[in-house]
Protein backbone atom coordinates (compact mmCIF):
# COMPACT_ATOMS: atom_id res chain seq x y z
CA UNK A 1 0.00 0.00 0.00
CA UNK A 2 1.35 3.37 -0.94
CA UNK A 3 2.06 5.78 1.92
CA UNK A 4 1.55 8.99 -0.03
CA UNK A 5 -1.81 9.66 1.61
CA UNK A 6 -0.53 9.26 5.15
CA UNK A 7 2.84 10.98 4.98
CA UNK A 8 1.61 14.45 5.91
CA UNK A 9 -1.30 16.79 5.49
CA UNK A 10 -0.93 18.35 2.04
CA UNK A 11 -2.53 21.59 0.96
CA UNK A 12 -5.92 21.27 -0.67
CA UNK A 13 -4.50 22.26 -4.03
CA UNK A 14 -1.17 22.88 -5.67
CA UNK A 15 0.48 26.28 -5.54
CA UNK A 16 -1.58 28.89 -7.35
CA UNK A 17 0.15 30.72 -10.19
CA UNK A 18 -1.58 33.97 -11.14
CA UNK A 19 -0.51 37.33 -12.55
CA UNK A 20 -0.73 40.37 -10.31
CA UNK A 21 -4.20 41.89 -9.86
CA UNK A 22 -4.97 44.52 -12.49
CA UNK A 23 -2.60 43.05 -15.09
CA UNK A 24 -3.68 43.51 -18.71
CA UNK A 25 -5.55 40.51 -20.21
CA UNK A 26 -3.25 38.10 -21.97
CA UNK A 27 -0.18 39.02 -19.92
CA UNK A 28 2.08 35.98 -19.53
CA UNK A 29 3.74 35.34 -16.18
CA UNK A 30 5.75 32.13 -15.92
CA UNK A 31 6.00 30.57 -12.47
CA UNK A 32 9.45 30.40 -10.89
CA UNK A 33 9.31 26.61 -10.61
CA UNK A 34 8.20 26.05 -14.22
CA UNK A 35 10.01 23.24 -15.99
CA UNK A 36 12.09 23.94 -19.14
CA UNK A 37 10.06 23.66 -22.32
CA UNK A 38 10.57 20.52 -24.39
CA UNK A 39 8.46 20.26 -27.56
CA UNK A 40 7.82 17.00 -29.40
CA UNK A 41 5.92 16.57 -32.66
CA UNK A 42 4.30 13.46 -34.08
CA UNK A 43 2.43 13.37 -37.36
CA UNK A 44 0.90 10.43 -39.17
CA UNK A 45 -0.90 9.68 -42.38
CA UNK A 46 -1.62 6.17 -43.53
CA UNK A 47 1.46 4.03 -42.94
CA UNK A 48 3.81 6.98 -42.48
CA UNK A 49 4.66 8.29 -38.99
CA UNK A 50 7.01 11.18 -38.30
CA UNK A 51 8.21 11.90 -34.77
CA UNK A 52 10.95 14.18 -33.52
CA UNK A 53 11.97 16.63 -30.83
CA UNK A 54 11.67 20.21 -32.07
CA UNK A 55 14.56 22.60 -31.69
CA UNK A 56 14.10 26.14 -30.27
CA UNK A 57 14.33 27.71 -33.74
CA UNK A 58 11.83 25.32 -35.36
CA UNK A 59 9.34 26.80 -37.82
CA UNK A 60 6.07 25.42 -36.46
CA UNK A 61 4.16 26.23 -39.63
CA UNK A 62 5.97 23.36 -41.39
CA UNK A 63 4.05 20.92 -39.20
CA UNK A 64 0.66 22.11 -40.47
CA UNK A 65 0.21 19.63 -43.31
CA UNK A 66 -3.36 19.35 -44.60
CA UNK A 67 -3.06 15.64 -45.39
CA UNK A 68 -1.58 14.68 -41.99
CA UNK A 69 -2.71 14.62 -38.39
CA UNK A 70 -0.17 16.33 -36.15
CA UNK A 71 0.23 16.06 -32.40
CA UNK A 72 2.53 18.63 -30.81
CA UNK A 73 3.28 17.88 -27.18
CA UNK A 74 4.77 20.70 -25.06
CA UNK A 75 6.29 19.55 -21.74
CA UNK A 76 7.28 22.46 -19.51
CA UNK A 77 6.04 26.06 -19.65
CA UNK A 78 9.15 28.06 -18.78
CA UNK A 79 10.09 29.22 -22.30
CA UNK A 80 7.45 31.87 -23.02
CA UNK A 81 9.12 32.83 -26.29
CA UNK A 82 8.72 29.37 -27.81
CA UNK A 83 5.17 29.10 -26.51
CA UNK A 84 4.27 32.44 -28.05
CA UNK A 85 5.80 31.42 -31.39
CA UNK A 86 3.81 28.18 -31.32
CA UNK A 87 0.60 30.01 -30.49
CA UNK A 88 1.16 32.53 -33.29
CA UNK A 89 1.87 29.78 -35.81
CA UNK A 90 -1.46 28.07 -35.07
CA UNK A 91 -3.46 31.25 -34.56
CA UNK A 92 -4.28 30.80 -30.87
CA UNK A 93 -6.00 33.64 -29.05
CA UNK A 94 -3.79 35.52 -26.50
CA UNK A 95 -6.23 34.62 -23.72
CA UNK A 96 -5.81 30.94 -24.59
CA UNK A 97 -2.04 31.20 -24.19
CA UNK A 98 -2.51 33.05 -20.88
CA UNK A 99 -4.74 30.23 -19.59
CA UNK A 100 -2.12 27.71 -20.69
CA UNK A 101 0.71 29.43 -18.81
CA UNK A 102 -1.28 30.31 -15.67
CA UNK A 103 -1.88 26.77 -14.45
CA UNK A 104 -4.62 27.40 -11.92
CA UNK A 105 -7.46 26.78 -14.38
CA UNK A 106 -10.33 24.43 -13.63
CA UNK A 107 -11.35 21.91 -16.32
CA UNK A 108 -13.27 23.70 -19.07
CA UNK A 109 -13.82 23.91 -22.82
CA UNK A 110 -13.83 27.11 -24.87
CA UNK A 111 -14.91 27.28 -28.49
CA UNK A 112 -13.19 29.45 -31.13
CA UNK A 113 -13.79 29.73 -34.85
CA UNK A 114 -11.20 27.22 -36.01
CA UNK A 115 -10.19 25.39 -32.83
CA UNK A 116 -11.29 24.20 -29.41
CA UNK A 117 -9.44 24.95 -26.18
CA UNK A 118 -9.80 22.27 -23.48
CA UNK A 119 -8.35 22.25 -19.96
CA UNK A 120 -8.04 19.04 -17.94
CA UNK A 121 -6.45 18.06 -14.62
CA UNK A 122 -4.13 15.03 -14.59
CA UNK A 123 -3.51 13.40 -11.17
CA UNK A 124 -0.09 12.64 -9.69
CA UNK A 125 0.51 10.73 -6.47
CA UNK A 126 4.17 11.50 -5.84
CA UNK A 127 5.64 13.03 -3.77
CA UNK A 128 2.17 14.05 -2.65
CA UNK A 129 -1.21 14.11 -4.30
CA UNK A 130 -1.59 16.97 -6.78
CA UNK A 131 -3.26 17.57 -10.12
CA UNK A 132 -1.40 18.93 -13.12
CA UNK A 133 -3.06 21.20 -15.65
CA UNK A 134 -3.06 19.74 -19.15
CA UNK A 135 -4.19 22.18 -21.84
CA UNK A 136 -5.35 20.77 -25.17
CA UNK A 137 -5.97 22.66 -28.39
CA UNK A 138 -7.94 20.80 -31.07
CA UNK A 139 -7.82 22.09 -34.62
CA UNK A 140 -8.98 20.70 -37.98
CA UNK A 141 -5.96 18.43 -38.38
CA UNK A 142 -3.82 19.01 -35.29
CA UNK A 143 -3.79 18.56 -31.52
CA UNK A 144 -1.50 20.57 -29.25
CA UNK A 145 -1.05 19.55 -25.62
CA UNK A 146 0.65 21.68 -22.97
CA UNK A 147 1.91 20.01 -19.79
CA UNK A 148 3.52 21.59 -16.77
CA UNK A 149 6.38 19.09 -16.80
CA UNK A 150 7.50 15.79 -18.26
CA UNK A 151 5.72 12.61 -17.23
CA UNK A 152 2.16 11.79 -18.21
CA UNK A 153 -0.37 9.03 -18.84
CA UNK A 154 -0.19 9.24 -22.65
CA UNK A 155 2.18 6.31 -23.27
CA UNK A 156 -0.65 3.92 -24.29
CA UNK A 157 -1.80 6.52 -26.84
CA UNK A 158 1.74 6.85 -28.21
CA UNK A 159 1.98 3.06 -28.56
CA UNK A 160 -1.30 2.96 -30.47
CA UNK A 161 -0.04 5.67 -32.80
CA UNK A 162 2.92 3.47 -33.70
CA UNK A 163 0.65 0.50 -34.42
CA UNK A 164 -0.32 0.51 -38.14
CA UNK A 165 -3.56 -1.43 -37.59
CA UNK A 166 -4.82 0.77 -34.73
CA UNK A 167 -8.09 2.66 -35.24
CA UNK A 168 -6.46 5.92 -34.19
CA UNK A 169 -4.16 5.83 -37.23
CA UNK A 170 -7.10 5.94 -39.61
CA UNK A 171 -9.07 8.60 -37.70
CA UNK A 172 -8.76 12.35 -37.55
CA UNK A 173 -7.41 14.80 -35.01
CA UNK A 174 -10.69 14.76 -33.06
CA UNK A 175 -10.25 11.05 -32.34
CA UNK A 176 -6.69 11.71 -31.14
CA UNK A 177 -8.04 14.40 -28.81
CA UNK A 178 -10.64 11.93 -27.53
CA UNK A 179 -7.91 9.34 -26.86
CA UNK A 180 -5.88 11.85 -24.83
CA UNK A 181 -8.93 12.99 -22.85
CA UNK A 182 -9.90 9.39 -22.19
CA UNK A 183 -6.36 8.58 -20.97
CA UNK A 184 -6.49 11.40 -18.42
CA UNK A 185 -9.96 10.45 -17.18
CA UNK A 186 -9.02 6.78 -16.85
CA UNK A 187 -5.85 7.69 -14.92
CA UNK A 188 -8.08 8.50 -11.92
CA UNK A 189 -9.34 4.94 -11.53
CA UNK A 190 -6.11 3.32 -10.19
CA UNK A 191 -5.72 6.23 -7.78
CA UNK A 192 -9.31 5.91 -6.54
CA UNK A 193 -8.87 2.15 -6.09
CA UNK A 194 -5.82 2.86 -3.93
CA UNK A 195 -7.90 5.18 -1.79
CA UNK A 196 -10.60 2.53 -1.53
CA UNK A 197 -8.09 -0.02 -0.18
CA UNK A 198 -6.65 2.55 2.21
CA UNK A 199 -10.09 3.46 3.57
CA UNK A 200 -10.85 -0.25 4.13
CA UNK A 201 -7.61 -0.60 6.11
CA UNK A 202 -8.44 2.50 8.16
CA UNK A 203 -11.92 1.15 8.85
CA UNK A 204 -10.46 -2.13 10.12
CA UNK A 205 -7.94 -0.24 12.26
CA UNK A 206 -10.70 1.87 13.79
CA UNK A 207 -12.69 -1.25 14.69
CA UNK A 208 -9.77 -3.22 16.13
CA UNK A 209 -7.54 -0.57 17.68
CA UNK A 210 -8.67 3.08 17.45
CA UNK A 211 -5.28 4.73 17.98
CA UNK A 212 -5.05 8.55 18.14
CA UNK A 213 -3.07 8.82 14.87
CA UNK A 214 -5.91 7.19 12.92
CA UNK A 215 -7.93 10.40 13.15
CA UNK A 216 -5.02 12.30 11.55
CA UNK A 217 -4.76 9.74 8.75
CA UNK A 218 -8.50 9.86 8.06
CA UNK A 219 -8.35 13.66 7.96
CA UNK A 220 -5.48 13.49 5.46
CA UNK A 221 -7.50 11.16 3.22
CA UNK A 222 -10.50 13.49 3.34
CA UNK A 223 -8.38 16.48 2.30
CA UNK A 224 -6.89 14.60 -0.64
CA UNK A 225 -10.30 13.37 -1.77
CA UNK A 226 -11.37 17.03 -1.82
CA UNK A 227 -8.43 17.75 -4.12
CA UNK A 228 -9.61 15.02 -6.49
CA UNK A 229 -13.18 16.28 -6.32
CA UNK A 230 -12.03 19.74 -7.39
CA UNK A 231 -10.72 18.16 -10.58
CA UNK A 232 -13.34 15.49 -11.29
CA UNK A 233 -16.48 17.56 -10.83
CA UNK A 234 -15.74 20.28 -13.45
CA UNK A 235 -14.06 17.68 -15.68
CA UNK A 236 -17.34 15.80 -15.95
CA UNK A 237 -19.11 19.03 -16.91
CA UNK A 238 -16.40 19.74 -19.48
CA UNK A 239 -16.97 16.41 -21.26
CA UNK A 240 -20.72 16.97 -21.11
CA UNK A 241 -20.25 20.35 -22.79
CA UNK A 242 -18.24 18.70 -25.57
CA UNK A 243 -21.17 16.36 -26.14
CA UNK A 244 -23.86 19.05 -26.10
CA UNK A 245 -22.22 21.76 -28.20
CA UNK A 246 -21.44 21.04 -31.82
CA UNK A 247 -18.18 22.21 -33.36
CA UNK A 248 -16.65 21.70 -36.77
CA UNK A 249 -13.54 20.14 -35.23
CA UNK A 250 -15.48 17.20 -33.72
CA UNK A 251 -17.17 14.74 -36.05
CA UNK A 252 -20.40 12.95 -35.21
CA UNK A 253 -18.64 9.57 -35.04
CA UNK A 254 -16.22 10.86 -32.40
CA UNK A 255 -19.09 12.08 -30.21
CA UNK A 256 -20.05 8.44 -29.66
CA UNK A 257 -16.64 7.85 -28.07
CA UNK A 258 -16.95 11.03 -26.04
CA UNK A 259 -20.09 9.55 -24.50
CA UNK A 260 -17.88 6.77 -23.17
CA UNK A 261 -15.57 9.44 -21.69
CA UNK A 262 -18.55 11.03 -19.98
CA UNK A 263 -19.61 7.66 -18.59
CA UNK A 264 -16.12 7.11 -17.15
CA UNK A 265 -16.20 10.60 -15.62
CA UNK A 266 -19.50 9.81 -13.91
CA UNK A 267 -18.14 6.48 -12.62
CA UNK A 268 -15.00 8.05 -11.18
CA UNK A 269 -17.01 10.82 -9.54
CA UNK A 270 -19.42 8.27 -8.04
CA UNK A 271 -16.48 6.31 -6.61
CA UNK A 272 -15.03 9.50 -5.19
CA UNK A 273 -18.30 10.53 -3.51
CA UNK A 274 -18.68 7.07 -1.97
CA UNK A 275 -15.17 7.18 -0.55
CA UNK A 276 -15.75 10.71 0.78
CA UNK A 277 -18.89 9.56 2.58
CA UNK A 278 -17.08 6.56 4.05
CA UNK A 279 -14.17 8.73 5.15
CA UNK A 280 -16.55 11.21 6.76
CA UNK A 281 -18.32 8.35 8.50
CA UNK A 282 -14.98 7.01 9.73
CA UNK A 283 -14.46 10.15 11.79
CA UNK A 284 -17.78 9.65 13.57
CA UNK A 285 -17.07 5.93 13.85
CA UNK A 286 -13.68 6.66 15.41
CA UNK A 287 -15.22 9.04 17.96
CA UNK A 288 -17.89 6.45 18.75
CA UNK A 289 -15.30 3.69 19.23
CA UNK A 290 -13.18 5.90 21.48
CA UNK A 291 -16.25 6.87 23.52
CA UNK A 292 -17.32 3.24 23.80
CA UNK A 293 -13.85 2.23 24.93
CA UNK A 294 -13.81 5.05 27.47
CA UNK A 295 -17.24 3.98 28.73
CA UNK A 296 -15.99 0.42 29.19
CA UNK A 297 -13.02 1.69 31.18
CA UNK A 298 -15.26 3.91 33.30
CA UNK A 299 -17.62 1.00 33.85
CA UNK A 300 -14.83 -1.22 35.14
CA UNK A 301 -13.53 1.51 37.41
CA UNK A 302 -17.04 2.20 38.70
CA UNK A 303 -17.57 -1.50 39.45
CA UNK A 304 -14.28 -1.66 41.33
CA UNK A 305 -15.18 1.44 43.32
CA UNK A 306 -18.66 0.07 44.04
CA UNK A 307 -17.23 -3.20 45.36
CA UNK A 308 -14.79 -1.43 47.66
CA UNK A 309 -17.40 0.88 49.14
CA UNK A 310 -19.00 -1.84 51.37
CA UNK A 311 -15.59 -3.39 52.00
CA UNK A 312 -14.29 -0.04 53.22
CA UNK A 313 -17.37 0.32 55.41
CA UNK A 314 -16.80 -3.09 57.01
CA UNK A 315 -13.09 -2.43 57.53
CA UNK A 316 -13.76 0.99 59.08
CA UNK A 317 -16.53 -0.44 61.26
CA UNK A 318 -14.28 -3.10 62.74
CA UNK A 319 -11.41 -0.66 62.93
CA UNK A 320 -13.15 1.49 65.58
CA UNK A 321 -11.93 -0.92 68.35
CA UNK A 322 -14.82 -0.38 70.79
CA UNK A 323 -14.29 -1.96 74.17
CA UNK A 324 -16.47 -4.89 75.22
CA UNK A 325 -17.60 -3.23 78.41
CA UNK A 326 -20.96 -2.36 76.87
CA UNK A 327 -23.31 -5.16 75.72
CA UNK A 328 -24.01 -3.10 72.61
CA UNK A 329 -20.39 -3.11 71.46
CA UNK A 330 -19.14 -5.50 68.77
CA UNK A 331 -18.88 -9.03 70.21
CA UNK A 332 -16.49 -10.06 67.42
CA UNK A 333 -13.66 -8.11 69.05
CA UNK A 334 -13.15 -10.80 71.61
CA UNK A 335 -14.10 -13.75 69.42
CA UNK A 336 -11.35 -16.10 68.34
CA UNK A 337 -12.61 -16.16 64.74
CA UNK A 338 -13.52 -12.47 64.58
CA UNK A 339 -10.82 -11.52 62.07
CA UNK A 340 -11.50 -14.45 59.65
CA UNK A 341 -15.21 -13.64 59.98
CA UNK A 342 -14.61 -10.02 58.90
CA UNK A 343 -12.53 -11.12 55.90
CA UNK A 344 -15.13 -13.71 54.92
CA UNK A 345 -17.86 -11.11 55.18
CA UNK A 346 -15.92 -8.85 52.83
CA UNK A 347 -15.40 -11.66 50.31
CA UNK A 348 -19.06 -12.58 50.49
CA UNK A 349 -20.17 -9.01 49.90
CA UNK A 350 -17.74 -8.63 46.96
CA UNK A 351 -18.84 -11.93 45.42
CA UNK A 352 -22.49 -11.05 45.85
CA UNK A 353 -21.98 -7.71 44.13
CA UNK A 354 -20.09 -9.30 41.22
CA UNK A 355 -22.85 -11.87 40.79
CA UNK A 356 -25.50 -9.18 40.84
CA UNK A 357 -23.58 -7.05 38.31
CA UNK A 358 -23.19 -9.97 35.94
CA UNK A 359 -26.84 -10.95 36.32
CA UNK A 360 -27.91 -7.45 35.29
CA UNK A 361 -25.53 -7.46 32.32
CA UNK A 362 -23.25 -4.77 33.67
CA UNK A 363 -20.22 -7.08 33.73
CA UNK A 364 -19.27 -9.30 30.79
CA UNK A 365 -21.67 -10.56 28.10
CA UNK A 366 -24.92 -12.14 29.19
CA UNK A 367 -25.47 -13.75 25.78
CA UNK A 368 -23.80 -14.05 22.41
CA UNK A 369 -25.59 -12.61 19.43
CA UNK A 370 -25.76 -15.06 16.59
CA UNK A 371 -23.88 -14.08 13.48
CA UNK A 372 -25.74 -14.89 10.25
CA UNK A 373 -22.41 -15.60 8.57
CA UNK A 374 -21.79 -18.50 10.96
CA UNK A 375 -24.79 -20.46 9.66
Amino acid sequence: MSDFVTSKLPPLEEKVRRPAPGTAPGTLVSAEDSAPSQIYALSYHGAEVRERSLEPDTDFTKWQQQNEVTWIDVQGLADLGRLTALADAFGLHPLVLADIVHTHQRPKVESYDDHLFIVLRMPHAEPRLWTEQVSLVLGPNYVITFQERAGDCFDPVRQRLHTPSARIRAAGADYLAYALIDAIIDSYFPLLETYGELIEDLEASVMLNPEPNIARRVHAVKRELITLRRALWPQREMVNQLLREEHACIQAETRIYLRDCYDHSVQSLDMLEIYREIASGLVDFYVSCVSTRMNEIMKVLTIIATIFIPLGFIASLYGMNFDRASPYNMPELGWRFGYPFALGLMLAVAGGLLWQFRKKGWLGETHRREDPDDT
